[in-house]
């Protein structure tokens, strides 16, 4: 059959997508624009509200879509799945398959079975003890420059932290570690099939290991392992929670040649007060600590973040100090959201809730600020010779030659324009910045390709 996955929220869903089409492809299965697909897969996020309502308004569209297309139908998976569950099939006819992060392992089988049965539906919505392994998915490439210079890796699944505002414990679980042993056999796998870089996942991956599916390895020491494999170039990781990251993982940035020196370090809030009201476990002097470790061993390193505005009481004095707190890191790029009440958390029944208008008006302010902040940083790259890893062909196509998109070590989007070589996804190339753009950098070529 035909199937097109179709994918919300953060790179655990992507990958989680990308694993499904893989799958699918391995069982005959193929990947086909949405005009072509008789079976669609929504992959989705329920973090905030809004993209949870964008995945009914996506279900109803496809619906549509369907209408005439016999045997077609709906799977829908990753936390608004697991929050909503059977609920799905109720509203939306065409949906036949609701899986949840933990049943995403069982979905290929179960999206055979709904092809071969039209009046069958199944929900996949149960935790399972541990972290179950999923069949190795590797279709042959029928070209082997086509493979994808850069890959993820899951280390873990769920979170045990219950932060007042996430709903992520109730959506992907408890932390369950993955066997380290399966981690690297993934990781070399993807290295042989041609990935340079590797990106860790997990929704803590400083807490890799210390639950109780831990087979005794750390998460400093799988960085170390997976850091030795033969031909990877680039090791990234994420997502860090600042209470857990060890003197170990922080080091390790001074020491892994191939670990790349960009960390993305949610802080949420520079207010102390709002930092326990959210239930985050370190203040703001145990924060800039980290910070200061992390630069002592990597002075070079590039530092992201997650922000909330608005959260349940915060008043004025504790967004400056956000402000403040964003202009003392000098983070190079930021995530940041306005809050938002998620079903079940703590946040959802505190008293003093933000006006929205407010919010909004913090929140600009507060995206105001990091563009300052990022433009002022690009800049000082200008000049600057580096190394950069080809995602994809810019957007923008100028005459004489091809413009490449690709992302340097510290992970900044470095655009490179007249190339000669229209077959560069995955390649890396040493280059020159000339010229610094609000989120981007511009360079030229340096050297050969490799």
């Amino acid at each position: 059959m035909k199937f097109h996955v179709i994918t919300f929220g953060c790179q655990m869903n992507a990958h989680d997508s990308d694993w499904l089409t893989r799958a699918m492809e391995c069982r005959g299965w193929t990947a086909a624009s949405e005009d072509e697909a008789e079976v669609f897969v929504v992959n989705t996020c329920s973090v905030r509200e809004k993209p949870e309502q964008k995945v009914y308004s996506m279900a109803g569209r496809l619906e549509f879509l369907l209408k005439d297309r016999p045997g077609g139908f709906i799977a829908v998976g990753g936390c608004v799945a697991q929050q909503v569950g059977a609920a799905f099939f109720e509203r939306f006819p065409r949906v036949r398959l609701v899986f949840g992060s933990d049943g995403v392992t069982r979905a290929p089988a179960a999206l055979e079975e709904l092809a071969a049965d039209p009046e069958l539906r199944l929900a996949l919505t149960d935790f399972l003890e541990r972290y179950e392994e999923r069949e190795a998915a590797w279709p042959e490439l029928a070209d082997p420059q086509a493979a994808a210079g850069q890959a993820f890796v899951n280390i873990m699944q769920g979170c045990d932290n219950f932060c007042a505002y996430c709903i992520v414990p109730y959506t992907r679980g408890r932390q369950k570690s993955r066997a380290s042993s399966a981690v690297l056999e993934e990781c070399r796998t993807q290295v042989e099939r041609g990935a340079r870089e590797l990106t860790l996942l997990g929704q803590n991956v400083n807490s890799y290991g210390l639950d109780k599916h831990g087979d005794g390895v750390g998460f400093a020491e799988l960085l170390r392992k997976v850091a030795a494999i033969p031909g990877l170039e680039r090791l990234r990781f994420t997502t860090s929670h600042p209470k857990d990251i060890a003197p170990e993982v922080i080091g390790a940035f001074g020491e892994l040649e191939n670990l790349c020196p960009h960390l993305h370090l949610p802080l949420q809030t520079g207010s102390d007060r709002v930092l326990k009201r959210m239930g985050r476990k370190y203040d703001r002097a145990r924060y800039m600590g980290i910070v200061a470790d992390l630069r002592a061993v990597r002075p070079d390193i590039a530092l992201g973040t997650d922000l909330i505005v608005g959260f349940p009481g915060e008043t004025e004095e504790d967004f400056e100090a956000t402000l403040s707190a964003m202009r003392e890191v000098g983070y190079e790029s930021s995530f940041s959201f306005k809050y938002s009440d998620r079903p079940g958390v703590a946040a959802e029944r505190m008293s003093g809730k933000v006006d929205d208008e407010v919010a909004q008006e913090r929140l600009l302010r507060l995206q105001n600020l990091q563009n300052e902040i990022t433009q002022e940083s690009l800049e000082k790259y200008v000049g600057d010779k580096t190394t950069v890893l080809f995602e994809a062909l810019s957007r923008r196509q100028d005459e004489g030659g091809f413009s490449w998109r690709g992302r340097d070590p510290g992970g900044r989007v470095v655009n490179v324009a007249g190339l000669d070589d229209e077959r560069l996804a995955g390649r890396l190339m040493p280059v020159e910045v000339v010229t610094a753009k609000k989120h981007s950098l511009f360079a030229k070529q340096a050297g050969a390709a490799w």
